[in-house]
Order: structure tokens, then C-alpha cells, then sequence
């Protein structure tokens, strides 16, 4: 990678946040790895200086869990668009899912999208690999090291990715090289459900009627399925964006690297509740659903205050402004959400509900420990400079005001004015945001996966 953008750049004053303490330090980073960390670095030239006047400086967030929609789907996004966007909102490194168009079921399709984020992605990249009923023989023969990990849809799916046989369950459980990561909803559950409701409203179903639908009983069956399949093999199991209080219980309060077992919750799930149907509509339809204000304040108590959820993700998913104008039945699911990502997770902290020594462990130090990533998710001497520098908005511009980089254009926190935001971000040493100026030669790397 050419690193002539900055040689060097020094981050002078800054608040850091790293492995749950705070200091004032300054940091230089050469070559896209942090060089130095010291009270006062002198004697360094020819280096871009950042002056952090005591704002937080943290390791930049790794989602987990993002879909980008490239190949395949244009109009909803691509990898240039939204890791620009991921940039801006705090994001230094992603996980894209395999259900695009072409699904990533083979090497092939794999090697197709890592060519196009070496060529436009702003941030850091991996890809998880797909399940399918027909590619398990695949799967089974996959270098670890070539995936950030394996996603079956235990539910509802689109496409051929929805896996709920039995028998083909247990094989890839007993089977997958790597970690395994599980969209969990009871497919039967739901179908029953939904016939109820187009009985009783028609095509013309209310948006809140979601979370009825897509129930809490409907997770926890597949969750809890999925859990006691990992036990029964001894599977590494991460259970992705859970989304009630009674789910909470089939995981474990213990230290990460003392379980094979993890949960993730996402940030729309710890920002809105089913209360906001009422205004918001499809705009918050997602899969597993937004559900009662108790589920979301369990999910926080327990992101905060336990071991139980040990990662937050975004699980971005745009679709087009007309598309979730349509009716319930054709209203798409998935909320774009990368741009505001640590901004909307900030807002907790500011309500005194998360330390953000806690928020980093979980959105970075977590996330690089669970999926094995080389020199990242810490600000430490000789790791990638993947940093952000957070401060408070000063102007209080809400989210309509300030230009909207998603591909889709539009956002779910659209009348919210977020306390803190993205001051700058440094991408593998690479300016990629300062000041509200996008460096757009910036160009991530690909996570080394170290297993």
C-alpha cells in the first residue's frame, strides 16, 4: 500500500481509550502502524499534526455484521459507497455477509468481492462465506483464514440461503472449520404468524405489527436451537443481533475467551423500541424485529453490565427510500446505519447507560479477539492505525442537516441530533475523515484472519 498521503501523521493531546483505561497521550503513527505511544513525542518532522485538544481517541469500531449489497444490487449500495460512509461513522474495518448477487457460496464469488473492495473500499474488509443446502462439501474443506467466518440464515431468508433442515444442520455444526455465525428466527413460527395477520389486515398490515410477527418466541426457539447444537459439537457459535430479554438467558456471563459461545446485539436495537413504529413505520422494519421498550433496556443492561452480549454490530442493510414506502408484505427489511454507527452508540454513554471503555471493548478489542484479527482492535505500538478521534457537537446539527453519504440517501435517526461525532478517522495509517473533509485516496486493507 502507498502511504505518500502521510508519511506520518501525529495525533497530539488525545484522551485515549484503549483496554479499559484513559490517558493523555500522544500517538505517531508511520507506515500505517502505530510507531509510538508517549505523554509528549518530540522530535518528529515532516508529519501531519493533529491537535486532539483532549477529545477521545479510540481504536476505530469493526462491525461484524454489515451488508454492503455488492455485487448485485446497485441501487441499495456498493462497497465504494458505504465503506465511505462506515468511515464517517466512526467504522475502520468490516464484515460483509454473503447473501448478495451472486451469493458467496463459493471460492469463486469470494475472490470476485474481495477484488472490488481492493479497488473501492475506504475502510478495512473481510467476507464471511455462505451456507447453502448444496455447498456444504465446500465448507467443510474452507481455509479459515480465507473467511472472517461461516453465516447460515437459521430463519427466514431470500434466496437459497435459508437452512433448516435438520440433518443438514448438525452436519455443519459438527463440521465448520472456522466460527460459525447464526441469523436465529423460527421460520415455521413465523409463517403461522403471518397468516394470522394478512387474515386480519390484508396486504395493508401495520408496520407494528412487526415484532408480532417476527415474535420473541420465534428467536428464541431458533436461538435456542442453535445453542444446544453448538454444545451438542463443540461448534464456535456467534449468535448475531439478538433482540429480546428472554434470549439473554442462553448465553453465558463469562470472559469472552473463556466461551465458544457469543452473542452480538445491534445499535438499532439499543436506540429504538416498538414505540417508534408509530413514526418511523418500514423505515425500522428489520429482521430479527425491533420489539418492547423492556427488550431493548434488557439488551443495554446486559451489553453494559455483563459478559452475556459480547459484541455490537450495525448489521447495515439499505434499500431504496420507494421500496420501504411499499406495504407491509413488500417492504423490504434492513436499516442503513453505518454512517451514524458510533455517534448513535455515544448517546448512551452521554445518558450515563454505557462507559465507553465498555463501547470499545465491544465494538473493537472484542470483535478482533472472537475473529482472530492480526494487529487490529487495539491502540497499541506496532498495531495498524486504525483510530478515531470523537467530539462533542458542538453546533448541535441534527442528522437532516448534515449530507448523507449512504447510497440510499436516507437514514432512521434522520430527526436525531447526535451529542458527539466523528471528528476524524484514520484508516490502516491513512487519513479517510478530518474535519468534514473525506480523503477519498484512502484504500483498507484486508483483515489478516490469524487462526
Amino acid at each position: 500500500m502507498n502511504f505518500r498521503q502521510f508519511p506520518k501523521i501525529i495525533i497530539r493531546n488525545a484522551n485515549l481509550v484503549n483496554e479499559d483505561t484513559q490517558f493523555i497521550a500522544d500517538v505517531l503513527i508511520q507506515d500505517g502502524r502505530i510507531e509510538k505511544i508517549a505523554s509528549n513525542i518530540t522530535g518528529v518532522f515532516n508529519a501531519k499534526t493533529i491537535d486532539a485538544n483532549g477529545a477521545w481517541l479510540i481504536p476505530g469500531m469493526i462491525d461484524d455484521q454489515v451488508h454492503f449489497r455488492d455485487p448485485g444490487s446497485p441501487q441499495k449500495g456498493n462497497i465504494a459507497s458505504e465503506s465511505m460512509a462506515a468511515t464517517i461513522g466512526g467504522i475502520t474495518s468490516y464484515m460483509d455477509m454473503p447473501n448478495t448477487n451472486p451469493a458467496t457460496l463459493n471460492l469463486e464469488t469470494l475472490a470476485q468481492k474481495k477484488q472490488i473492495a481492493a479497488q473501492h473500499s475506504m475502510a478495512n474488509y473481510a467476507f464471511h462465506f455462505g451456507v447453502s443446502s448444496e455447498n456444504l462439501d465446500i465448507i467443510e474443506q474452507l481455509d479459515p483464514k480465507l473467511v472472517s467466518g461461516v453465516k447460515v440464515f437459521m430463519g427466514a431468508s431470500t434466496g437459497n440461503m435459508l437452512v433448516d433442515d435438520p440433518k443438514i444442520l448438525e452436519r455443519l455444526f459438527a463440521n465448520v472449520p472456522t466460527i460459525l455465525l447464526t441469523h436465529c428466527e423460527y421460520t415455521p413460527r413465523i409463517k403461522e404468524q403471518e397468516k394470522l395477520y394478512l387474515e386480519k389486515y390484508g396486504e395493508n398490515i401495520p408496520a407494528a405489527m412487526h415484532p408480532k410477527i417476527r415474535d420473541k418466541q420465534a428467536c428464541f426457539e431458533s436461538s435456542r436451537l442453535a445453542v444446544s447444537l453448538a454444545e451438542k459439537y463443540g461448534t464456535q457459535l456467534h449468535v448475531l443481533h439478538l433482540t429480546t430479554a428472554r434470549e439473554l438467558c442462553l448465553f453465558k456471563d463469562l470472559p469472552l475467551n473463556r466461551k465458544h459461545i457469543s452473542a452480538e446485539v445491534c445499535i438499532h436495537h439499543l436506540s429504538f423500541d416498538d414505540s417508534d413504529y408509530a413514526t418511523l413505520g418500514h423505515l425500522i422494519k428489520c429482521n430479527p424485529a425491533i420489539k418492547t421498550q423492556q427488550d431493548r433496556e434488557a439488551l443495554i443492561h446486559a451489553i453494559s453490565n455483563s459478559n452475556r452480549l459480547d459484541i455490537i454490530g450495525t448489521d447495515h442493510a439499505p434499500h431504496t427510500w420507494d421500496e420501504k414506502q411499499q406495504s407491509y408484505m413488500n417492504a423490504p427489511s434492513g436499516l442503513p446505519l453505518v454512517q451514524h454507527a458510533v455517534p448513535a452508540l455515544m448517546e448512551l454513554i452521554a445518558d450515563g447507560k454505557l462507559s465507553i471503555e465498555m463501547m470499545v471493548r465491544k465494538t473493537s478489542h472484542q470483535v478482533a479477539d472472537l475473529f482472530k484479527i492480526k494487529d487490529r482492535g487495539y491502540i497499541r505500538e506496532g498495531y495498524w492505525a486504525d483510530l478515531v478521534i470523537l467530539k462533542e457537537n458542538t453546533y448541535r446539527i441534527a442528522v437532516k442537516d448534515q449530507k448523507n453519504y449512504m447510497h440510499c440517501g436516507w437514514s432512521p435517526f434522520q430527526e436525531k441530533t447526535f451529542r458527539y461525532e466523528v471528528d476524524t478517522t484514520i484508516v490502516s495509517g491513512q487519513l479517510a475523515w478530518h474535519q468534514n473533509q473525506l480523503f477519498l485516496n484512502c484504500r483498507g486493507k484486508i483483515l489478516e484472519i490469524d487462526r
